[in-house]
């Protein structure tokens, strides 16, 4: 699930455990925006300088003490995308599926990609949360080779 500001992930925590399921939930933030991920890593709240994107849902610098508290409690863990991992996520969900997926929407198609061993032979949903980018944004996007990542 990504996470923004945390509301997000955490109504999907909410919806677990209101219909007392096990699924794990993992964040993923963007590695230009990882407030969160030190965050749930410290155990508090960890501002950073700056949250240098293209995944603007995931550009935030300062956590919500609230949100953290809920993803500490229930989310697996948060997981770091680069740039390019977010890039080429949005390339496969258009290519793939054609579904237009802004950076944020396609982090955790990113996420799942950087952890297929991690998840092999297991069930995986990927939240695609986001369709809003902006046209030559996209079309650059679109235009890059993905045989870079095997």
């Amino acid at each position: 699930m990504p996470i923004g500001l945390g509301s997000g992930i955490s109504g999907v925590i909410a919806a677990r455990e209101a219909l007392t399921l096990t699924t794990e939930i993992v964040g993923v933030v963007a590695e230009g925006a990882p407030t969160y991920a030190l965050s749930f890593a410290a155990g508090a709240p960890v501002s950073t300088n700056s949250a240098d994107t293209m995944a603007g849902g995931l550009a935030v610098r300062v956590p919500d003490p609230a949100a953290l508290d809920i993803i500490r409690r229930g989310a697996a863990r948060i997981v770091t995308v680069s740039e390019a991992e977010i890039r080429r996520a949005m390339r496969i969900l258009f290519s793939d599926t054609h579904n237009l997926a802004e950076g944020a929407g396609a982090a955790p198609l990113a996420a799942a990609l950087q952890e297929r061993g991690r998840l092999a032979g297991k069930r995986v949903a990927v939240i695609q949360s986001g369709g809003n980018i902006d046209r030559a944004l996209f079309a650059d996007v679109l235009a890059e080779d993905n045989s870079t990542f095997g």
